[in-house]
């Protein structure tokens, strides 16, 4: 009997890796230009002579309520000029996230046929972390100042667990992160469980939108992290049953096990050392990963399901 569920499971993984195949190869036909903007190096070489001609071709670029004062001060500004020069010299070229981005709108244009490519622009934006990358749907936004190097001297003053993801490599993730915003929807986020499952949602659109990114990297993780959380899913899920977090409203759930942070706050002290931040995210990938594995729907479809609807149905079980 062992053996052949053990023929079946094979079976299943050999069907299930030829599926995906075929539609890589279906997705890898798609015609897709992208042309980078590098707003970033036109902005720089912009003088007060030519500032009315950069907001000419430019203008959405130029926020209304700031005069050209303004902008005058930020040509001038030594940090600025500083802040341009480093990310120049970071990014000559921009090859190969050229080709991961096209890549990324090749899968994005599979799964949601109402995509359209869209101008991509390259800034620099004083380090705002926070918004990496902006996404419309004409429009998407690269700081690449945000990118320069986890060691690099502008990130001095930023918490180490932020700046570790300051690298090139992140830029198609960011990407996929902020679409995955759009096309996602859930009604309410109240419970640790509802949150787990959101982010679980965003984890599962970068498994179909950059297949080609290691999971550390879509999770914004080093490759012992990851191990780390792959090892130690039961006792974690043990731990959320057993003290029923799952279903709290506790507001402090979130920044405990969710949000980017150094660790994840179990409040034991082995596991608080050994943990890395978002194990909650990590967790909620799993069950959605599980869902899809277990049931017949649609990825789009699975985007707008409720998360207890994905729960129950998830038939999740924690690697030991």
């Amino acid at each position: 009997m062992k053996k052949f569920l053990l023929f079946l499971f094979l079976g299943f993984a050999v069907f299930s890796c030829k599926k995906e195949d075929e539609v890589e190869k279906k997705i890898a036909k798609i015609q897709i230009d992208v042309q980078i903007e590098r707003f970033d190096k036109i902005f720089s070489e912009t003088t007060v002579e030519t500032l009315s001609e950069t907001k000419r071709e430019y203008p959405f670029m130029f926020a209304k309520k700031y005069p050209d004062s303004f902008w005058i001060a930020k040509i001038q500004d030594t940090l600025q000029q500083e802040l341009s020069k480093e990310t120049i010299k970071a990014f000559p070229q921009l090859d190969d996230e050229k080709e991961d981005i096209r890549k990324l709108f090749q899968h994005l244009k599979y799964y949601f046929n109402e995509f359209r490519t869209p101008r991509v622009i390259t800034v620099t934006s004083s380090v705002d972390y926070r918004n990496k990358s902006i996404v419309t749907d004409s429009i998407v936004l690269i700081s690449l100042d945000t990118y320069l190097g986890e060691g690099h001297h502008f990130y001095e003053g930023i918490h180490k667990y932020i700046r570790d993801n300051f690298e090139r490599e992140q830029i198609v993730v960011d990407m996929a992160a902020a679409y995955a915003e759009k096309f996602i929807f859930q009604s309410e986020r109240k419970t640790l469980l509802d949150e787990m499952i959101y982010h679980g949602k965003i984890l599962y659109f970068k498994d179909k939108v950059i297949p080609f990114k290691s999971d550390a990297e879509k999770m914004g993780y080093t490759q012992d992290q990851l191990d780390w959380a792959m090892a130690n899913e039961e006792p974690i899920w043990r731990y959320f049953i057993e003290r029923e977090l799952l279903y709290s409203t506790d507001a402090k759930l979130p920044s405990r096990f969710i949000n980017p942070a150094p660790f994840s706050k179990f409040y034991l002290e082995e596991i608080d050392k050994e943990s890395p931040g978002r194990i909650g995210a990590y967790l909620g990938w799993q069950i959605v990963r599980s869902y899809m594995e277990n049931n017949e729907t649609t990825f789009k479809n699975m985007l707008i399901m409720e998360p207890e609807e994905i729960f129950n149905n998830a038939k999740f079980k924690p690697k030991k």
